[in-house]
């Protein structure tokens, strides 16, 4: 009994790892509808839906993050195998032929020997749930980039609908020019206008044309994007139908910044890292200690096959080492176990923070640009209205046709600027989702018989 409780005594203890920084008790903001696992069915967009869940099983960076959970899970298997005993099995023939009046002779040797580690201070368990932790933050890890795909492939969508807004605004804006061109040009005729104002209207027209061959390079390139995300080659045809930015949906409810600790998969992978870390200590210390190895064999040896069987060896030995003077080397160890499990529990008061930064800056951003599509689209009712005056003014003569052409520039520019605002107010609701997303279950394909790495057991 005395021997139980000194072993319990002297087993390593791991620590309960607490965030050292203040968390705040509510979000800034927070709205009503409720966050869906797949966020961005919140779009209601059929063709987004198809394309996300397509890119989840073909991608190859997401299938290579599914390969190192494998990998890890594997380590937790290999590290596992300390628990039971090591057998081995030997075989051994051996024929001698002498040249002199010796006889010839023959040795055949069969054996079984058994090796085993008695987990006294829990260091073998302390290693398996090191691997184990490790294989949980690389499943959080594959979570992970499962969600910054899906984020990047509808940001990639909704890009590609307002470059195709904005090459359809372009080309629209070269036919008024052009239309205004060929009037210019009327009125020229009967001597109404200065040469100059057909310049600076050829001009306007290049440069509105020059716009339009942007927006057609940048929508090739973002197809070409898209087919990378989906494990496509860029030449491959995608025959998408883009129609019009959505609108936005409602505000998600942001719930508590714990609830976000809990939910993030990059917080649970920093947080199932410093498990390890905490783990990876415990074993360390555990070297401290004696340690028990028991080991037994079993073999039999004849001259011949047909008397191989009939004696037996048999050996059991207990071997207890423990350690005197290793020149420092324990404690160094255990140190620098310290020092890394110190800093990934810094690294996770980081991974909450930036976690609470992301959502609040993402808040921050969308009030904001939504005030600033309120302003863009007041400015571009003026300067409709602007453009009109002036143009009827100019053709009455009471003023320059510099005025005009100011107006009709800056029409056009705050009308591609409102595309623009448009889909930027997209891209910050999808920060927020991705800021406030869980990681959702997703496996490429099986990946443990038990599920004991993927559940935590």
């Amino acid at each position: 009994m005395l021997i139980v409780i000194f072993i319990v005594g002297c087993s390593p203890k791991t620590t309960t790892n607490s965030i050292p920084i203040q968390r705040s008790a509510a979000f800034s903001d927070t709205g009503t509808a409720t966050l869906s696992e797949k966020w961005w069915k919140a779009f209601n967009d059929p063709q987004l839906n198809q394309l996300v869940d397509s890119a989840l099983y073909s991608n190859f960076d997401l299938k290579t993050t599914w390969e190192r959970l494998k990998a890890a899970q594997a380590v937790v298997k290999r590290q596992s195998s300390n628990y039971y005993p090591f057998v081995d099995a030997s075989l051994r023939a051996e024929k001698n032929r002498s040249q002199s009046q010796f006889r010839d002779s023959e040795v055949l040797q069969l054996g079984l020997s058994a090796d085993y580690e008695v987990d006294l201070w829990g260091k073998i368990k302390s290693s398996v749930q090191a691997e184990r932790y490790r294989a949980q933050a690389s499943y959080a890890d594959f979570q992970t980039a499962a969600l910054s795909l899906s984020a990047e492939i509808a940001t990639t969508w909704f890009q590609l609908i307002e470059a195709k807004n904005q090459l359809k605004l372009a080309s629209s804006q070269v036919d008024i020019n052009e239309q205004v061109l060929r009037s210019i040009k009327a009125r020229f005729g009967y001597g109404q206008v200065r040469g100059v104002d057909i310049l600076r209207q050829q001009q306007l027209l290049e440069a509105t044309r020059e716009r339009e061959l942007a927006a057609k390079v940048r929508l090739k390139l973002l197809e070409h994007q898209l087919a990378v995300l989906l494990g496509e080659t860029p030449t491959e045809n995608l025959s998408l139908a883009l129609d019009s930015l959505p609108d936005l949906p409602p505000l998600p409810q942001t719930g508590l910044p714990v609830e976000l600790v809990e939910r993030r998969p990059d917080v649970q992978n920093a947080y199932n890292l410093l498990q390890a870390a905490d783990r990876d200590l415990a074993a360390a210390i555990s070297n401290r200690y004696p340690r028990l190895n028991i080991s037994a064999s079993i073999s039999t040896a004849a001259i011949n096959a047909d008397k191989l069987f009939d004696d037996w060896a048999y050996s059991v030995a207990g071997n207890l080492l423990a350690p005197l003077f290793y020149g420092r080397q324990i404690n160094a160890e255990i140190e620098r176990s310290e020092a890394i499990r110190n800093q990934y529990l810094y690294g996770y008061g980081q991974a909450v923070l930036t976690a609470f930064r992301e959502v609040e800056d993402a808040l921050v951003q969308e009030a904001m640009q939504q005030q600033t599509i309120a302003n863009l689209k007041e400015q571009v009712k003026l300067s409709e209205k602007t453009y009109k005056q002036l143009q009827l003014e100019y053709f009455n003569g009471m003023s320059n046709y510099l005025d005009v052409l100011t107006a009709l520039n800056a029409q056009q520019e705050l009308q591609r600027s409102l595309l623009a605002a448009n889909l930027t107010l997209l891209e910050y609701r999808i920060l927020l989702y991705r800021a406030l997303a869980g990681g959702f279950d997703l496996r490429l394909e099986k990946v443990s018989e038990t599920g004991d790495v993927l559940e935590g057991k």
